[in-house]
């Protein structure tokens, strides 16, 4: 009866680890256009790396030209655009497979995102999210939505599905596919309305991670070296710099002339490139800042 007992416990906190460990992988990098980071609660700040996963109270930052692409655990995708910030609040995994909800709240700050369904394949859970865009709450359950917020207004386009949308003191459902809506910083909005094909395409490319672009992404094999020092503290310097501007940067320790004779030499690699056309672009956009490369 004791060793019952204990077997019991020891599977009830296994399983308690196993559904900490699902939750905690939540919302996970997939693929990043730097420079972006991640800032965390106690206001550390570093570069967004695919396979990181954020916890709650993260933010994530795009600069000028980036994009960012993160999965949740049930299969959907949040896009980001260039310029965003992104907080993450109060996410959770429970139920089990055949009753398993994915919650939480996602801050829009500023910039474009666009949350959807059809990215990674069918969805293997129910979610119950809210995304709020400054002046505007969005609740997602199943659906495929395009939003941004800007200094002047606030953006509110469905693509496909359905969302329950508060504005002030006003609450309504959007359920007409390719229907938007604006909400204004002076408190109005307009009336929800069909949008033109033209716009949705024009909205949809600020959110998208284009071939070639630059992209590292989960298991990206490719990279660049920037030119290779003897000092490990100015290699140290470089790559920290390039962190603070948000690149995936690292430094590497290799002998000079591929030998054992050879003294030791630093190089600083900017990992996890999605291919040769990434890196290539990688490559040309650190030389445009000034950074010099090999190859």
């Amino acid at each position: 009866m004791m060793m019952r007992s204990l077997l019991s416990v020891i599977f009830s906190v296994l399983l308690m680890f196993a559904a900490a460990v699902v939750g905690a992988r939540t919302l996970t990098v997939e693929a990043v256009v730097s420079p972006a980071w991640v800032e965390h609660a106690g206001g550390a700040r570093e570069p967004l790396v695919p396979g990181a996963v954020l916890r709650d109270g993260d933010r994530v930052l795009t600069g000028s030209g980036a994009r960012a692409l993160l999965r949740m655990a049930e299969g959907s995708a949040v896009k980001l655009g260039e310029n965003a910030s992104l907080g993450v609040d109060r996410l959770s995994d429970k139920g089990g497979a055949a009753g398993r909800v994915v919650s939480g709240a996602l801050d829009v700050v500023q910039g474009a995102f666009r949350f959807t369904t059809r990215v990674f394949g069918s969805p293997r859970a129910s979610r119950d999210l809210n995304i709020r865009i400054t002046t505007v709450t969005a609740g997602i359950r199943g659906t495929d939505v395009w939003g941004k917020s800007s200094n002047e207004r606030d953006v509110v386009c469905l693509i496909e599905g359905r969302i329950y949308v508060q504005h002030q003191d006003q609450a309504f459902t959007m359920q007409d596919p390719l229907s938007f809506f604006i909400a204004g910083r002076d408190g109005k909005r307009q009336p929800v309305a069909p949008v033109p094909a033209a716009q949705l395409q024009e909205w949809a490319v600020e959110t998208e991670i284009a071939p070639a672009s630059g992209a590292s992404r989960r298991g990206g094999k490719h990279r660049v070296s920037l030119a290779a020092v003897a000092d490990e503290g100015a290699a140290a310097a470089l790559s920290g710099k390039l962190r603070s501007e948000g690149y995936p940067a690292r430094v590497r320790a290799y002998r000079a002339n591929g030998g054992a004779d050879g003294g030791l030499r630093y190089a600083v690699d900017v990992i996890g490139l999605g291919s040769a056309e990434d890196a290539a672009q990688m490559a040309a956009a650190l030389r445009k800042a000034g950074y010099p490369t090999e190859g």
